[in-house]
């Protein structure tokens, strides 16, 4: 097939971007680079059959040549304030590519008859009342939240690419994306897994907000790519959760980086700071996953961190 992948310059645009090249397929990859980067790509520049396309996916979309498949994954994701990069720093920008984004790639996929992924998120459950997240959950946000730019913007994509579905006959899924770590992650992201690795690395102490009883459960990136490509190839039109069910607290993850980086400066707590309605628990339900797709994460957290860890080394300049 040949696949437009929207976001390609991103953490889980470049991966995917890559996993499509290796699987046969011909990639035309668009970025506008607000959040990506070029640097992510570089390894794709003498592949003849990865295309790029530098353009804003808010604006109307037109790419010459039989599209077979469309994935939508351009977004600001990371919620960190204190991050440039962080969708409330960039709230219009990412509203509009979670609606218009949204709306001019299903335009592709429509025009194309192509088949349609939408890239969505956890972050529609919002602050579950639920604990795992089933996909039939329907959410506990607020909606004119800091956090609701990203939150109402994946929400908005999700009914939007239903409605192409059932009213125009696109033949679309929706994969909602738990968390997620492994190399190209940006170091100035301002998520806990740049934060810990960097701390750990530069040999100083992990900065815990709270008493880090809140947790995550973190995939790493491969899983997260294979479970992406089996719901493509799949024939699922409802949402599927993908992440890894394995729960940890934040405290447990600070000691477990500090382990595997061999850092001994230890741990210091600071004030709890929430943004908006900041989840305290998540964990996905992959039932559904398991089932249709067949698909589960195989690596461990410490295989994966130790993926990581040389990525980072790598970008501080520390090898």
């Amino acid at each position: 097939m040949r696949i437009l992948v929207t976001g390609a310059a991103g953490f889980l645009g470049s991966h995917l971007c890559e996993r499509l090249l290796n699987e046969g397929h011909s990639v035309v990859g668009m970025d506008n680079f607000i959040t990506g980067s070029p640097d992510n790509l570089a390894h794709l520049a003498n592949n003849p059959r990865f295309e790029f396309i530098r353009h804003d996916v808010a604006n109307f979309i037109f790419v010459p040549g039989k599209i077979d498949a469309v994935l939508h994954f351009a977004s600001p994701a990371s919620p960190n304030p204190s991050s440039p990069y962080g969708y409330t720093n960039l709230p219009i920008q990412t509203m509009k590519a979670g609606a218009l984004g949204t709306h001019n790639t299903l335009g592709v996929a429509r025009a194309q008859n192509a088949r349609y992924l939408l890239a969505s998120t956890s972050e529609i459950y919002g602050d579950p009342l639920e604990h795992p997240q089933k996909e039939t959950y329907w959410g506990h946000v607020d909606p004119i939240g800091v956090r609701s730019v990203y939150d109402e913007a994946k929400r908005f994509a999700e009914a939007l690419t239903m409605a192409y579905h059932r009213y125009h006959g696109i033949d679309t899924r929706i994969v909602r994306i738990f968390n997620t770590y492994g190399p190209r992650m940006r170091l100035d992201d301002g998520r806990v897994v740049p934060n810990f690795i960097q701390q750990a690395l530069r040999g100083e102490p992990l900065t815990v907000y709270g008493d880090g009883s809140q947790t995550r459960s973190f995939c790493y990136v491969d899983d997260l790519i294979e479970g992406i490509y089996r719901l493509l190839m799949s024939d699922e039109h409802l949402p599927v959760n993908i992440g890894n069910p394995a729960e940890i607290t934040i405290l447990e993850f600070a000691e477990t980086i500090n382990r595997l980086v061999g850092n001994q400066a230890g741990i210091i707590r600071k004030d709890h700071l929430r943004l908006g309605d900041d989840p305290q628990r998540r964990r996905p339900d992959i039932t559904r996953a398991k089932e249709i797709l067949k698909w589960q994460p195989t690596i461990s957290l410490e295989e994966g961190i130790k993926k990581t860890i040389p990525y980072f080394k790598k970008k501080l300049g520390l090898e």
